[in-house]
């Protein structure tokens, strides 16, 4: 298949699996290359395949999804895999631990087969990672827990690295706007929306937006 996206689909769920597979596999530009029914054989098939998204289901027999995350994305994984993380709305509290481990995202599982695909697409290319109102209710609900992290003096030293017009565009993302909601807003063009982005994760050393958007609540720059 080319340049085609390779994935790994990871669910307990034979049937949710299949269908995952049959969904991703039908599309142009993405290959399914592997499956897996629990988060051992997961980690397993993503570390000896590599493939360029792992679908991960949270809750699986062995070892759980989050720590399956932590394994192939975590802060201390030299070459981190992207990870997209497949749960329930009703589990806010194991989605932001996912997201704590490396996770690029997370897709509801009642999605549609057309999000699924895109949200693929979407941390393949690590852009736009969260819809809006899942940050909101997802990072918002757990920002004073994120906070504590942080000594207030640490988080006015790194914040006062960046530009106003970069601090702008980090406000933005933390609530989850994509880059074309936020060229709108600040009437930019959208290749300058991404030298900002590029610029914020790289003066800040952080990997992807899903970082980006738990540091701006880490440091008090946005509040729930």
């Amino acid at each position: 298949m080319g340049d085609a996206l390779r994935v790994l689909v990871c669910d307990d769920q034979q049937l949710v699996r299949a269908g995952f597979v049959t969904i991703l596999d039908a599309q142009p530009g993405l290959e399914v290359i592997g499956e897996a029914g629990d988060g051992r054989t997961a980690v397993e098939l993503a570390l000896e395949l590599r493939p360029d998204v792992v679908v991960m289901d949270i809750r699986m027999p062995v070892l759980d999804g989050i720590e399956a995350t932590r394994l192939l994305a975590g802060p201390d994984v030299v070459d981190p895999l992207t990870v997209l993380v497949v749960t329930t709305f009703d589990l806010d509290q194991h989605v932001y631990d996912a997201l704590r481990a490396g996770a690029a995202g997370f897709l509801l599982k009642d999605a549609r087969p057309a999000e699924l695909v895109a949200a693929v697409h979407t941390v393949a290319a690590g852009e736009s990672l969260l819809a809006p109102a899942v940050t909101r209710r997802l990072v918002g609900r757990f920002a004073e827990r994120i906070r504590d992290v942080s000594p207030r003096g640490a988080a006015a030293r790194e914040l006062a690295m960046l530009t106003p017009r970069e601090l702008e565009v980090l406000r933005l993302i933390a609530v989850g706007s994509s880059n074309a909601e936020i060229a709108d807003e600040l009437v930019i063009s959208h290749e300058t929306v991404k030298t900002y982005v590029s610029r914020i994760l790289t003066k800040l050393a952080l990997r992807d937006r899903v970082q980006a958007v738990v540091f701006a609540y880490r440091t008090g720059l946005v509040t729930p």
